[in-house]
């Protein structure tokens, strides 16, 4: 038995001469052997910084050429890219008025007709200027009422007179 030091944690351990001449017995345990197969790279991660191992494959077929540590890291990162500016049907933030209202935990019901199904709901501006998405000139109306006010002045003074 030959006395050698391991290839990587350089601890000396006994290995058989004939394993040493077919070029083996250099690592002293399984996990050494695994940390000397490795071929890839210590890279650091884009979102936390946190040092981890990448193999060459993963490293060569990343499409955006960023590395991560973990799924919720590179989630982080895409949702970044996708909300607000990064979307791609991103038009300036001017049809947001939707999410505007239903942040202002209003009920869900027409104004005029007072259903409250949220199916039929749309946003209705009260001055008729889409850019303006001030919380008081949205309002709820099902569509029958949203055809009507924009077509019907006899509804659109009824609208006016009720709000």
């Amino acid at each position: 038995m030959s006395i050698v030091k391991c290839k990587i944690c350089r601890n000396e351990f006994y290995t058989k001469p004939s394993w040493l001449k077919k070029g083996s017995g250099i690592y002293c345990s399984i996990k050494c052997r695994g940390l000397g197969k490795r071929n890839g790279k210590l890279i650091s991660c884009h979102i936390c910084k946190k040092k981890v191992y990448k193999s060459l494959k993963a490293i060569k077929n990343s499409k955006s050429g960023k590395l991560f540590c973990n799924r919720a890291c590179s989630l982080q990162w895409l949702c970044g890219l996708t909300i607000g500016q990064g979307h791609g049907n991103w038009k300036g933030g001017q049809y947001a008025y939707k999410n505007i209202l239903k942040r202002q935990k209003l009920p869900y019901r027409c104004t005029l007709c007072l259903k409250n199904d949220k199916r039929i709901l749309v946003v209705h501006h009260i001055d008729q200027n889409r850019k303006n998405n001030n919380p008081e000139n949205l309002t709820w109306l099902c569509y029958n009422c949203h055809f009507l006010v924009h077509n019907y002045l006899k509804i659109k003074y009824k609208f006016d007179a009720i709000r």
